[in-house]
């Protein structure tokens, strides 16, 4: 299949959703709306609300329901990236290729406007008009998922060890900690809560789990990968920050070989879960694959 024209297509309908709900940079005030607009547009690949939509479809989900969590997923990626770019945090200037949001709206800006998409997120999912045909108690279920995901059991955990190890000798069980929490965390709640809305049974479930719990890690071990072989041109900003921040990766730690053989046995594991859906998880393989080879 052509997942790249996919990709692109799941990209369009939800920028298009992200659009309609986020105010526009004119209205009050102004400066707030521009500094969450700014880092959520144009955007990156959408991964997380397109494995939402993807995992939504895959299970037989009808129509739309899944887009205003899709979108969620989105605003609460986003908000980590700006406060991740902080300068209390890791203090980057560039983000996709231009600067990060507290270098074009300072630090005060920068963080209310995470503040602001991280408790939109929250709204999006509990508005009525929003959820359609959803049944709240699954509504409330997926809600207690993804703020487990973001918080201080999930991405907030990663966050602070991966803090707390930079330029540490650390063992393997603390990197994976680390990359489970502050990136996969998201991106397997992204994958469960397309299953729940659709309306997954329990193996349905269980498969969905271990795919996302392996493309989760896969991603980040990619990332660790890009920031050694990766281009300022493809990444959209420059490589070798991981080193210099003597932040621990799996590169560092076991050599980019290894690095390259484990994140292809995760891709492996992620497309062996998949076999529970046949034809029907096609579109997740490919996914796994182009995770796995992604250069940017």
């Amino acid at each position: 299949m052509d997942i790249a024209g996919y990709l692109q297509g799941k990209k369009r309908i939800i920028d298009g959703a992200l659009e309609k709900i986020i105010p526009k940079e004119t209205d009050f005030p102004q400066t707030l709306h521009r500094a969450m607009r700014y880092t959520l547009f144009p955007g990156g690949k959408r991964i997380r609300p397109i494995l939402a939509m993807t995992a939504y479809e895959v299970v037989g989900g009808k129509e739309n329901g899944i887009v205003p969590y899709a979108c969620a997923l989105e605003f609460i990626h986003t908000y980590s990236l700006i406060h991740d770019d902080l300068p209390a945090l890791d203090n980057d200037d560039s983000r996709r290729g231009r600067p990060t949001s507290h270098r074009v709206f300072g630090e005060g800006m920068a963080t209310l406007a995470g503040d602001a998409l991280l408790t939109e997120a929250f709204h999006l999912m509990t508005r009525e008009t929003l959820r359609g045909e959803v049944d709240p108690r699954v509504a409330m279920e997926v809600i207690d998922e993804i703020s487990k995901a973001a918080g201080f059991t999930g991405m907030i955990a990663g966050q602070v060890v991966d803090i707390e190890s930079e330029g540490k000798k650390v063992e393997l069980p603390v990197l994976e900690f680390i990359h489970t929490h502050k990136t996969g965390s998201l991106i397997l709640a992204s994958v469960r809560t397309g299953g729940r809305l659709g309306g997954a049974s329990d193996v349905e479930m269980e498969s969905l789990t271990r795919y996302g719990k392996a493309i989760g890690l896969a991603f980040q071990i990619t990332d660790d990968i890009l920031d050694v072989e990766g281009s300022r041109a493809s990444m959209g900003r420059a490589p070798g920050v991981d080193k210099a921040r003597n932040k621990i990766t799996y590169p560092a730690l076991l050599g980019l070989e290894e690095s390259k053989r484990r994140c292809n046995e995760l891709i492996g594991q992620a497309v062996a879960a998949l076999e529970l859906f046949g034809a029907r998880g096609e579109t997740f393989r490919e996914i796994a694959l182009y995770i796995g080879k992604r250069r940017s």
